[in-house]
């Protein structure tokens, strides 16, 4: 169903080039970002109070990648996760009329389009805790079930230069967010396989013909040559996870999308949080940072990230971070903790817009 040996290929071949650095700087950024990501572990950790037992950093390694490592971890992450997704699509598909010829010539197609997808993706992504994805030569799981934390090198240079931000401080601070994400899950011993779950759960559900969903992609291609963000009516076009929803699949994204936003507010108020003690600049970058997401870009970027589901990403990071901020206020860090005790103690959706509910449901309840 999907040449992944072509995603990467493609992938590489349109990325666009990072920051022109010299090979001394190079080395330079990557010394720094690895001695931020040790130190910010312990700013975290002391920060949040979340002290992973059992765990040492060597069970989760901080890779420094450039694009073309972000582009083959991730293949290997989306090969590994979506993999019974794609052999259920396969089977259906192989007992039509066809079947061999249609899997060979649609692997190449969709390896095609994931391998644009990844191009467009690289360039933007400045960290990411990978949660679920195998070993490979290139980048070796950590013992833990493959938890590895990301840096982007070129990415981080490129966006610190956009903002005129101080070099050491930018890096830290984008190492104190990522590293929040890696203390989430070591810290957390069931949220990995609560999360996966989920995802496995998403994908179980989809019961969508093979050829429907590729003429709703390539609908939704369309629109996108024509650089329209919008449907028809004017109304906001459907992301591509929205494309090929199910009832029981809303109802199982929205619980995600609720945990999705809790891990992504979390991070941001530990940036922030921690930044003022260790990133003298922190107020400033976050202001640069916060206009630079408000900018946005083109008609054609603002259309590919509808279309893909970005810009309620970044919904998460600040419906999230609201969240965080009103719980912690309201019953302190101690309190906002007890988020992490099961599944069921997770916000929900609702809970993420009225912070209230979750403190009133949590906290009352078990202290009443």
């Amino acid at each position: 169903m999907v040449d992944w040996n072509l995603a990467v290929a493609t992938a590489t071949r349109l990325v666009r080039p990072g920051p022109e650095v010299s090979r001394e700087e190079a080395r330079d950024v990557v010394a720094e970002l690895r001695r931020h990501a040790r130190a910010a572990e312990e700013h975290v950790r002391g920060y949040t109070r979340m002290i992973p037992e059992g765990h040492t950093p060597e069970d989760t390694p901080v890779l420094v990648v450039d694009r073309t490592g972000w582009i083959k971890a991730n293949v290997a992450g989306f090969r590994e996760l979506l993999s019974p997704l794609l052999d259920k699509m396969k089977e259906r598909r192989s007992t039509g009329p066809g079947g061999t010829v249609l899997n060979a010539v649609g692997g190449k197609v969709t390896g095609v389009e994931l391998g644009m997808l990844l191009s467009f993706l690289a360039s933007r992504i400045l960290g990411q805790y990978e949660t679920f994805a195998p070993a490979t030569r290139e980048l070796p799981a950590g013992t833990d079930g493959g938890g590895r934390l990301l840096l982007v090198a070129p990415n981080i240079v490129h966006v610190e230069r956009e903002l005129d931000a101080d070099p050491h401080d930018f890096r830290l601070w984008v190492c104190l967010h990522e590293e929040t994400h890696r203390t989430q899950f070591t810290g957390v011993p069931w949220l990995r396989d609560h999360l996966q779950g989920e995802i496995q759960s998403f994908l179980a559900a989809t019961d969508v013909d093979p050829g429907t969903v590729v003429e709703r992609l390539r609908e939704a291609a369309q629109a996108l040559a024509g650089g329209r963000p919008e449907g028809e009516n004017g109304e906001p076009s459907p992301s591509l996870v929205e494309l090929v929803q199910t009832p029981e699949q809303r109802e199982i994204l929205g619980r995600l999308t609720a945990v999705m936003s809790l891990l992504e507010g979390h991070a941001d108020y530990v940036m922030d949080g921690v930044g003022p003690d260790v990133v003298p600049s922190v107020a400033e970058i976050r202001e640069k940072f916060q206009q630079r997401r408000a900018r946005g870009a083109s008609r054609l970027d603002l259309a590919l990230r509808k279309l893909l589901g970005l810009d309620a990403k970044l919904r998460q990071y600040r419906d999230g971070e609201r969240f965080v901020r009103a719980v912690v206020d309201q019953v302190g860090m101690d309190g906002f903790n007890r988020v992490w005790t099961s599944p069921n103690t997770l916000p929900t959706k609702t809970e993420i817009a009225r912070p209230a509910d979750w403190v009133a449901r949590v906290h009352r309840k078990a202290d009443s």
